[in-house]
Order: structure tokens, then C-alpha cells, then sequence
């Protein structure tokens, strides 16, 4: 090989070492085929990026939880293990309103229920969850990286604004909404094992 391209192609090599080994994994990254796993849970969830089509279809907003953010919850899909039907859909205050960050699954832990899989991960859990009780819960960070896993409880770049700081969100996302009755009450810090 001429001495030019033996030079330039080792300095290539060099250099996508360099950047390869430069650039941070995701804490306990799942092996790759999860993502195309998840694919079903983006195509039920990416509209969503977009709070009010959340809340129009049944995912009411709750408060915020340091290093989950805000809780969309849909009653109907708690207890569900289907990867299309998270049953919370997580949120944090971006720029331009809500952002979301992730979805959350729910399962209630009643005699006989073993810990669910999914995506090859076992659910968090259990904890007891005030109003309905001993659950598992998994988490997928799935709209962005979280730096201590794509499927840990909590985000530590997640962070709730004072209440008593006015809230970012334009007028037609909405911040709060009362809780139903079946969800009130619940610290969703207890799902966190």
C-alpha cells in the first residue's frame, strides 16, 4: 500500500476508534433487538408527544414525581402487558409543554399473579399502591435516553418545577387535572424498588 493511503486509513481507524470509545452506553442497555421490539410500543405512543391527544384519548395527568415526571394515567390499560397499551405515559416540562420521555406499565399483584416479563425484563416490584393496591411496574425511557437505563424506575435528569413556580406549558396542554377516585392519594415513588 502507497504510503498516503496506508496513512489515511489508519488515521480512520484511529479516529472511529476514538469515537466509538467516546461516546457513553446507556447505563444497562438491553441487547439491540429490544428496540425493534418496542416498534409497537411507538407506533401506539408517538402521537402522544402531543399531551392534549393524550388526555383526549383517556390518559389523565397527574402531578409530577421527582425522576418519573408527570404520570399520564389510562385507567383501562392498567394491568395490561400488552406493549400498545402502556398504562402510564411519562412526561416532563419541555421548552414548548409537556415532553414525553417514556410509558409506564401497571400491574396489580393479587394472589397467583407471578412477576411479569416483558422485553425480556422483569417488572418492578411489588409495591404497594394506594388505591389499587400491591403492583409491578416496568418502565421504558423511550423517547429519551435515560443515563441509568433504558428500562430502570427513575430518570435522575427528571426534575419537577416548585409548585409555586408558573408552569412552561402553553394554555392548551394542561398541567393538572383532579385524580379519579381509584388513583387518588397514589405516590408513585412507592412503584421505585
Amino acid at each position: 500500500m502507497a504510503p498516503r493511503p496506508l496513512k489515511a486509513a489508519l488515521t480512520l481507524a484511529a479516529a472511529a476508534a476514538f469515537s466509538l470509545s467516546a461516546v457513553p452506553a446507556q447505563a444497562a442497555d438491553p441487547a439491540p433487538t429490544v428496540w425493534t421490539d418496542l416498534t409497537p410500543t411507538y407506533t401506539a405512543t408517538g402521537a402522544y408527544g402531543y399531551a392534549p391527544l393524550a388526555v383526549a384519548d383517556g390518559f389523565l395527568p397527574m402531578s409530577c414525581v421527582p425522576g418519573m415526571g408527570y404520570h399520564y394515567v389510562n385507567a383501562d390499560n392498567v394491568g395490561e402487558t400488552d406493549p400498545e397499551r402502556p398504562a402510564a405515559l411519562l412526561y416532563d416540562d419541555g421548552p414548548h409543554g409537556r415532553r414525553l420521555l417514556g410509558v409506564e406499565w401497571i400491574v396489580p399483584a393479587g394472589t397467583g399473579v407471578t412477576r411479569p416479563v416483558m422485553f425480556g425484563q422483569e417488572f418492578q416490584g411489588p409495591a404497594d399502591v394506594p388505591g389499587v393496591g400491591s403492583s409491578y411496574t416496568l418502565h421504558a425511557w423511550i423517547y429519551r435516553t435515560n443515563p441509568s437505563g433504558l428500562f430502570n424506575p427513575t430518570d435522575p435528569d427528571v426534575t419537577c418545577a416548585p409548585a409555586s413556580a408558573p408552569s412552561t406549558a402553553p394554555a392548551s396542554a394542561p398541567s393538572t387535572a383532579p385524580e379519579p377516585g381509584w388513583l387518588a392519594g397514589i405516590d408513585w415513588t412507592d412503584l421505585v424498588t
